[in-house]
């Protein structure tokens, strides 16, 4: 089995600054990509950012230039910082990865549980 922990929400005041973080254990023989997502009351889930192994950030236009993702691949951890934050920014976030359990190209998506983001004007 594979878990996905995030950590790191809070309250912030507008023009303010959080970090989430996010580690994936478990059975992982590689992770494809990690990424964040973030659901706020009465909308759809939505990517935030996300990197694959290897591969450049991709970012919602919405947060580029305020939020920077990285990841560490050895360790199969992800980090978002959250600059310049909005009340638009209010939401649940949640960590993705995509990951293969064994030599196949196979590749199985898992969730974290969240993490409250709750930024005040």
């Amino acid at each position: 089995q594979v878990q996905v922990v995030e950590s790191g929400g809070g309250l912030v005041q507008a023009g303010g600054s959080l970090r989430l973080s996010c580690a994936a254990s478990g059975s992982i023989f590689g992770t494809n990509a990690m990424g964040w997502y973030r659901q706020a009351p009465g909308k759809q889930r939505e990517l935030v950012a996300t990197q694959s192994t290897g591969g450049s950030p991709n970012y919602a236009d919405s947060v580029k230039g305020r939020f920077t993702i990285s990841r560490d691949n050895a360790k199969n951890t992800v980090d978002l910082q959250m600059n310049s934050l909005t009340p638009e920014d209010t939401a649940v976030y949640y960590c993705n990865a995509r990951v293969r359990k064994d030599y196949t190209t196979r590749e199985y998506s898992y969730w974290g549980q969240g993490t409250q983001v709750t930024v005040s004007s």
